[in-house]
């Protein structure tokens, strides 16, 4: 009787009769096993007016009420859909805490099923799933869908590490990957992130393997940009603004939009960092004045920027003010210092009794040819 009242839904002659309607087919699916899906679906029809009224509030709750992962008998793709629709809700009302809460309901690892299996048979005593809707998209389109809302919730907390992955598995999808004018604005967004995010060794592994992406080569600037970063070579600051300044703008006009609002002092922020690590390579101990001119800031600029890196565990480093030097050596205890002068001496005695062996051999061999 529900499936056939839902089918009039279409047919009221305005949308306060199509809302009384919802709600009262509602009202009578409520509590009722054997028509939790169309309960669901009237829900959902019932948001998307409140949705087109400005009412996004209430649509979120409506949407809410129904947890769509424990229906045996709805099929996997509409189920995903039904949740990544109240992720949306909630990122539009700003939400971002329940937003998270309901994304954690789906697992990535469910897009990578493979949709060319055949379907199996449902056996005795199974539930019988029921076939999706034709307005729900396939599974790599909600695949996608699902990372275009992450990248949003992420962005919100300018988590660029975590953006750049949701960039990097929406680059996988193999429709994207067909087609330049799609792929190409991805991979520049993977770049921008890659270098915005915090060195780290999830940062340093994705930065290598997008550098041997083939792809990397119709956008020479940005794999120039990665080559730097992987180059332990001080950068300029000033001379790379200037080059890239113009792509950063031109980011608004590509696919996802323009970057975070503090991508221009954030990517400061990780030159200097990157600066300070390959000083951290050369040099055991340096004076804050020169330290100060390599990174093109003053003292305290360069102090401050150190005493962080520092904190965050992202170097081991010493400042000792009234010297003013700064020493990156690790101090190490006696056991160290004893365990590493007996590998030292461990490695000459094995030296100079090879260089005895050799010696020895050569006199046995030029006694052998004067006898002869």
């Amino acid at each position: 009787m529900v499936q056939q009242a839902m089918q009039y839904i279409d047919d009221t002659p305005d949308i306060v009769t199509c809302i009384e309607l919802i709600k009262t087919l509602n009202s009578v699916s409520a509590g009722k096993i054997y028509v939790e899906i169309e309960r669901a679906r009237l829900i959902k029809k019932l948001a998307k007016i409140k949705e087109e009224q400005g009412l996004i509030a209430e649509a979120a709750d409506l949407m809410q009420e129904v947890a769509v992962e424990t229906f045996g008998a709805m099929a996997k793709t509409e189920k995903i859909s039904y949740i990544l629709e109240q992720v949306r809700l909630c990122l539009d009302r700003q939400d971002y805490i329940r937003a998270q809460i309901l994304s954690r309901k789906i697992s990535p690892r469910v897009f990578d099923a493979d949709t060319l299996k055949e379907k199996k048979k449902p056996k005795e005593g199974d539930n019988i799933v029921e076939e999706p809707p034709a307005d729900i998209p396939s599974l790599l389109e909600l695949k996608r869908i699902y990372y275009e809302l992450m990248i949003r919730y992420y962005s919100h907390n300018n988590d660029y590490l975590e953006i750049c992955r949701c960039y990097k598995a929406i680059y996988e999808i193999p429709s994207i990957r067909e087609n330049p004018s799609q792929w190409i604005p991805v991979l520049r967004k993977i770049c921008w992130y890659l270098i915005l995010a915090p060195h780290n060794p999830m940062q340093s592994s994705l930065l290598s393997s997008t550098l041997e992406d083939k792809n990397l080569s119709e956008i020479p600037k940005f794999r120039l940009l990665l080559k730097q970063l992987v180059t332990m070579e001080v950068i300029l600051w000033t001379s790379l603004w200037n080059s890239y300044k113009d792509e950063v703008e031109n980011e608004k006009n590509m696919l996802g939009g323009s970057l975070a609002d503090k991508a221009a002092e954030d990517l400061r922020q990780r030159i200097i960092e990157h600066n300070i690590l390959v000083v951290s390579k050369y040099y055991s101990r340096i004076t804050l004045k020169r330290l100060a001119e390599l990174l093109c800031l003053t003292i305290q600029e360069a102090e401050k920027h150190l005493s962080e890196m520092v904190v965050s565990k992202a170097l081991v480093a010493k400042i000792d003010r009234p010297i003013g030097t700064v020493c990156f050596q690790v101090a190490k205890d006696s056991n160290e210092i004893l365990n590493g002068w007996a590998a030292n001496l461990e490695k000459l005695l094995d030296l100079a009794e090879k260089s005895c062996h050799q010696i020895h051999k050569e006199t046995m061999v030029h006694k052998a040819a004067l006898k002869v």
